[in-house]
């Protein structure tokens, strides 16, 4: 074992929650994933270090165990998150997991696994009542696009991920990976290859929605040889990543009062989807669900009954 990594782990096992110092250094194929998450992907410092918590504790647990990446199973992976994830609450479990799974995506890619692993990373099902999902009532909805400046690319550029997020409902991450060729602007479409479901879809984009696309790549989008839509203000010129799209869109919501994400406007579009009749198996369809229990969130409560009822107000 390596001597910074001795302090981390007891003779007979690990402590996962002991560990502290988010600059150890791992592995070339640890140190190299880390790069491309970082300078790839434009996520923060401080999800990096987050991930590199993760990656030290999985290390260390291989070692420990005298597993090799190359001959890793989904056991080995069942038994270090029994361990690791123990001290931890369900929300950090869940982001732990989902760093865990990149990880393991990672290596599948680089052809260090035979098989990709990741899939095998999953939350226990929780049998608790879910909570309806968050959204902004139609007031908030015009405040928020009524307050938004178009003066600078970037403002310019929040507004077109802003309008895509509600007016299609898409994900942060799907709307990162939208090319310039993804975007038909004489059939007034959009296809969306990447989906949660992985289920391309093809999908017709609302007239105001094809005008900030169109704005923002005519006037604001940096020339570059990249061909994805949505590109950083930097020289650098990167893609942008889901967690700095997302933060540009709360940021804009912060000025305006609203203490919200950018899921919220996804959220807000299947509120308006299921007031105006659409179906269960409609909504799936249109917010890329892969599993219709997904969906039912959205048919918790009767939204605008429990508005006109405890509220006094309509949609």
């Amino acid at each position: 074992m390596e001597t910074d990594n001795i302090e981390l782990y007891g003779k007979d096992r690990m402590a996962p929650h002991l560990v502290q110092n988010h600059q150890i250094r791992l592995p070339h194929i640890y140190e190299k994933y880390l790069f491309c998450i970082r300078e790839g992907q434009a996520i923060s410092i401080r999800n990096v270090k987050a991930t590199r918590r993760v990656l030290a504790s999985f290390h260390g647990y291989l070692e420990q165990h005298q597993i090799t990446l190359s001959s890793l199973k989904i056991e080995h992976i069942d038994a270090f998150q029994a361990d690791f994830l123990k001290p931890f609450s369900t929300q950090t479990r869940n982001i732990y997991r989902s760093k865990l799974r990149r990880f393991l995506s990672y290596l599948y890619d680089e052809k260090i696994t035979g098989k990709n692993l990741s899939y095998g990373v999953v939350s226990p099902r929780v049998f608790n009542q879910s909570r309806p999902p968050k959204f902004l009532r139609p007031e908030e909805i015009k405040r928020l696009f009524e307050s938004l400046r178009l003066e600078t690319p970037a403002q310019i550029r929040t507004y077109a991920m802003m309008v895509l997020a509600y007016s299609l409902g898409l994900r942060p991450d799907e709307i990162v990976r939208i090319t310039l060729d993804d975007i038909s602007f004489q059939e007034r479409e959009i296809t969306i290859s990447s989906r949660k479901n992985g289920n391309p879809v093809v999908l017709p984009i609302p007239h105001k929605t094809l005008k900030a696309i169109a704005a923002y790549v005519h006037k604001a989008r940096p020339e570059s040889d990249c061909r994805e839509l949505f590109l950083t203000c930097d020289k650098a010129y990167r893609p942008m990543s889901p967690n700095l799209l997302a933060l540009h869109i709360s940021k804009a919501m912060k000025e305006v009062g609203l203490s919200s994400s950018a899921y919220w406007l996804r959220h807000s579009y299947a509120q308006v989807l299921l007031v105006l009749g659409r179906s269960i198996y409609e909504i799936k369809e249109m917010l890329g669900h892969r599993n219709i229990r997904s969906t039912q969130r959205y048919l918790h409560i009767h939204i605008e009954l429990m508005r006109k009822i405890l509220l006094d107000e309509t949609l």
